[in-house]
Formats: C-alpha cells, sequence, structure tokens
C-alpha cells in the first residue's frame, strides 16, 4: 500500500506538503482529518464479513459492539493527539485474527520558541533535550528522515488502567523536521504489545519491522 497524506504549503517557502510511507496491504489507512468516518466504516465493514456465519447471533452481535468501540476510540484519541493518519492492521496473516495490538500514528506538532539566549547547533539539539526531559528511560538517537534531520525514540510505555491502558506497549517515534518549514515537525509513532510482552521476541520483529517501513518514507513537493 502507497500510503500518501497531502497538507497545506506555503508557496512562498516551498515546504513539503505531504509524504508516502509504503505499508503491505494488511494494513488500512485511517485519514484523521477528513473521510475518517469512512475510512472507519469500511474497515469495520470489512472485519465483521470474514465473521464465521455458523457463529449465533448472540455471539456476533457483543464481538461488533466491544471491537467497534475500541477502534473508535483509538481513532479518536489519535484525532486528539493533531494526528493526520492512523494506521492498523486489518486482515489477518496465517493463522492471526484482526486485533489493534499494533499501531501507526502519524502526526505533526510544532517545536516552542527558544528562550532568549538559547542556542542549539542545530533543531535536532532541541528536540533531543525536550525529549531527554520529558522521559528518562528511552533510547534517543539522532539521524535523518528522506534527508530531514530527525530523532528516534524507543521506550516501553507502561499500562495505565485509569485512561484505557490495560498492558504495556513498545513505543517507536521517528520525529524529523519538515523540509522548508524548520518550526513544523513530522511524527511517525509505532506501539505494539508484541506477543504480551513489550520485550518478547514479536515485539522485537516488529520494531525492526517498523525500521525497515522508515526506511521507504518519503516527502512529498508539490
Amino acid at each position: 500500500m502507497d500510503a500518501e497524506h497531502t497538507a497545506a504549503t506555503d508557496g512562498s517557502s516551498k515546504p513539503a506538503t505531504g509524504y508516502r510511507l509504503l505499508l503491505p496491504s494488511q494494513w488500512a489507512q485511517v485519514p484523521l482529518r477528513q473521510g475518517t468516518e469512512e475510512a472507519v466504516g469500511s474497515i469495520l465493514k470489512d472485519l465483521f464479513s470474514r465473521i464465521p456465519e455458523h457463529l449465533p447471533p448472540d455471539k456476533i452481535g457483543p464481538y461488533k459492539k466491544v471491537i467497534s468501540a475500541r477502534f473508535r476510540s483509538s481513532v479518536t484519541q489519535a484525532q486528539q493527539k493533531n494526528g493526520l493518519d492512523l494506521y492498523v492492521p486489518v486482515k489477518p496473516v496465517g493463522d492471526q485474527e484482526f486485533n489493534l495490538g499494533a499501531s501507526i500514528l502519524v502526526a505533526e506538532t510544532t517545536l516552542p520558541e527558544r528562550e532568549p539566549g538559547a542556542t542549539f547547533a542545530d533543531p535536532t539539539d532541541l528536540v533531543v533535550q525536550l525529549l531527554s526531559r520529558e522521559r528518562v528511560n528511552a533510547d534517543l538517537s539522532s539521524g535523518e528522515v528522506d534527508g530531514a534531520v530527525a530523532v528516534r525514540r524507543e521506550f516501553v510505555a507502561e499500562a495505565d488502567p485509569t485512561h484505557g491502558v490495560d498492558v504495556a506497549s513498545r513505543r517507536i517515534e521517528y520525529i524529523a523536521s519538515v523540509p522548508g518549514d524548520p518550526a513544523r515537525w513530522f511524527v511517525a509513532a509505532f506501539s505494539t504489545v508484541g506477543g504480551g510482552n513489550p520485550r518478547d521476541e514479536l515485539a522485537e520483529v516488529l520494531v525492526e519491522w517498523f525500521d525497515a517501513v522508515m526506511a521507504t518514507f518519503r516527502w512529498r513537493f508539490e
């Protein structure tokens, strides 16, 4: 799947206007600014069409309600995080069933203004400092995303039942400066619960997979 998103552009500075990201066909895109309900409805319809017909209605009904509520809640949370797109695995791979145990959220953010007298060698230094203050146990590294300065952050988010998070999850975030618009930053955040342990073998494989996916990332200029 060639996923694309187009953002607003300033003709004078000609910043990047969007992005392209290659994902397997098992993953579906949910745009979070426009066309959200249509995408959610299509995904749920496709999912429910694969429910075995021999199952009794009193089992199917509650299952649909739980999955629909869980999925819609995830979409709403993504929108509240200034998300652009949410990607979720919606088709089975081998004997696996549909679940929301992994996701990719693409969002954008702006950096706070520098304090008077503050100096940084490049924008990446500011991001590293901000992220270091926010989460002590995160692994941070700097690099590039399609030629743009970027920071990669990896950490385990503990379960937080008070906010509806029942299990811990492994998080990988790529935070990249948008070309042509240094105040804007692109964020691609991957989350997985692995096989039940955010540091188990499945989680490790999925982290490597997401890093490979980000290698396909390209800015769009129009």
